[in-house]
């Protein structure tokens, strides 16, 4: 997987923005503000693609010891967030397209109800 697909998928998500609030370097997808996915730009240059995802603590876990690719969230709170090393192979564009669309549904889950309704209208 490269960066533009990565990059177009995550955008593909409805009221999905692309930013970079913290430094040049984190490229950050948001829903409706929200933070669902950040990408190390400088790492992928490096050749050590990764992106850090949001994920239900349990499934956080399990992925962690399921996977080597998956361990907690580098400098993030590592109880809901992952870190996905996309480098070595062992997981399918299909399965990390899973995992953002999970993220992704975790952050509209945590979301008010009046953001919720302005995302479905």
């Amino acid at each position: 997987m490269n960066i533009d697909q990565l990059r177009d998928y995550c955008l593909s998500k409805k009221e999905a923005s692309e930013d970079f609030p913290f430094d040049e370097d984190t490229l950050v997808f948001k829903v409706l503000g929200k933070m669902f996915a950040l990408v190390p730009l400088e790492r992928w240059e490096r050749g050590e693609p990764s992106i850090n995802l949001k994920c239900n603590p349990e499934y956080a876990l399990e992925l962690r010891e399921q996977y080597e690719s998956i361990y907690a969230g580098f400098h993030m709170n590592k109880k809901h967030w992952n870190t996905i090393n996309l480098n070595n192979g062992e997981l399918q564009a299909k399965f990390i397209f899973e995992l953002i669309d999970h993220s992704y549904d975790m952050v509209v889950k945590g979301m008010t109800k009046k953001m919720r309704e302005q995302l479905n209208s």
